[in-house]
Parts: structure tokens; sequence; C-alpha cells
């Protein structure tokens, strides 16, 4: 039988820790979740690899690594609503709510949603909830938010996202250029947000945040 406590440490030990993420809170949470509850059956046995995994429906479940380094750069605290922007089969949202006070993960595949609703619960995540809904619209009914994790890649990011975040409050986004992506850090300041780069990592661009084609006459 697979001994996946022992693969959740190898991940935090090989995966997390060397990429200098120290803070207990985060390496905490990525002890306690079960990783492997939230990737579809047949992959179980691949859930603590190094890479992102392919869910379906053009989601992805990002590495520990880059999420760890997300959840890092944006140090959330104990106190602060989060939105969680396709969020799959409810990982991400999972790990997020033993840091904040509340998650609201935002899923725009129905079976996804159910599957990932049910997987919260299983694992105690009671403050957490799953918005079914299209992933540009977020979840304003439930905002606004001190912090927004976006799990995919992103060409362009919808403002109707950004109008969600409370000032002072930051956003996570990696950034995608052709095969390159970049993690950014947003700041929002009034009207304004300014982007900070945190490092770079890459994932497939999620349904609505590609770039719109230009046309030329």
């Amino acid at each position: 039988m697979t001994d996946f406590a022992e693969r959740r440490r190898m991940m935090v030990d090989t995966q997390v820790r060397p990429s200098d993420v120290t803070k207990y809170p985060i390496i905490e949470a990525l002890l306690a979740v079960p990783r492997e509850e939230f990737v579809p059956d047949a992959q179980r046995e691949g859930a603590y690899a190094d890479r992102n995994m392919d869910l379906g429906g053009d989601r992805t479940l990002i590495e520990a690594r880059t999420l760890a380094k997300m959840l890092d750069a944006l140090d959330i605290q104990s106190d602060e609503l989060v939105l969680d922007v396709g969020c799959g089969l409810g990982y991400s949202t999972a790990v997020a709510a033993r840091l904040a006070v509340m998650v609201i993960g935002v899923e725009e595949d129905e079976t996804m949603s159910v599957d990932a609703q049910t997987q919260l619960s299983e694992v105690g995540a009671d403050n957490a909830i799953v918005h079914v809904g299209p992933l540009t619209d977020g979840a304003a009914e439930h905002g606004p938010y001190d912090v927004i994790l976006v799990q995919g890649g992103v060409e362009e990011l919808p403002d109707s996202l950004l109008a969600q975040l409370k000032d002072g409050g930051r956003i996570a986004v990696i950034f995608m250029t052709g095969a390159l992506g970049e993690v950014k850090i947003g700041y929002k300041r009034g009207e304004q947000i300014s982007w900070r780069f945190a490092f770079n990592a890459g994932a497939a661009v999620l349904p609505g945040f590609a770039r719109k084609p230009e046309f030329a006459l």
C-alpha cells in the first residue's frame, strides 16, 4: 500500500523547502492536505510528482513548488478572505483554507465543482466553498477579497477579477507568453494595480484567459 503521508513529506523536503519556502503555516498546510485525494483516481500514484498535472477539462493541478511559492509571496493572513480561480478538484482551495479565514473556489466545470466540494468536506475544510460559474467572472457576491489566486496560465487578465480585489489586496498570476511564464504579484492601491515579478513558472492557459486575436484590415 502506498504511503502517501511519506510522499507528502518528500514533496515538502525535496520540492518546497529547496525553493526557499519555509513559513510554517504553508509547510503545515502542504503536509496536512492529502494531494492524492484531489486528483482523478487513475492519477493518484503520480499526485506528488514534481510537475503540473493535467486534470482534464483544461484544468491543471499546479506543481507543489509553484503553489507554495505563490502562497509564500502572497503571505495570506488568518483573517483574510481568498478567491481561488480555476480550483479544479479543490486542492489549492484546501491548502489556502488552512491559511485564511475563508476561501471561495471558482470552477465552471459542474462535475469538477461537485467533486471539489465533496473532497473539501472530506478533509474538513469547512471554511471553503466552491462557486460554480465562469472563471473570468470570479465570485463577486462573496467579495471583495484580500487575496486572489489564479490556478492556471493567463495571457489576459479580466478587469472583472481585479475589481473584486480589496484596496490593499494582492493577486498572484502566472502570466504566459508562449511557452514561457512569469509569476507576478499584483498589489491594489485605489484603482491601480502595481505588478512585481516573483519567479518563473508555467501552466496551461485557462479558458477565458487567452489573448484575444487581433484582426488587421
